[in-house]
């Protein structure tokens, strides 16, 4: 099944990042087009079930966040 997803392109540095608009996916590349492709790959990744090899470990983390 084929789904269309919009995505917003942004510069950071000498990186320019396409993040999935709807989805908390993101990827970058040197150029748009590479930016936009490896969105499309992190997005099929993103939607492929997961197939387990090992039991998985949870754990917690606990970061300082810092107000802007």
């Amino acid at each position: 099944m084929k789904q269309k997803f919009r995505a917003s392109i942004s510069q950071e540095g000498e990186w320019l990042i396409a993040q999935c608009i709807g989805v908390d996916v993101a990827s970058q590349g040197s150029t748009e087009d590479e930016a936009i492709d490896n969105l499309r790959e992190a997005l099929e990744l993103h939607f492929t079930p997961p197939v387990a090899t090992m039991t998985p470990q949870l754990c917690t983390l606990e970061i300082e966040v810092k107000a802007a």
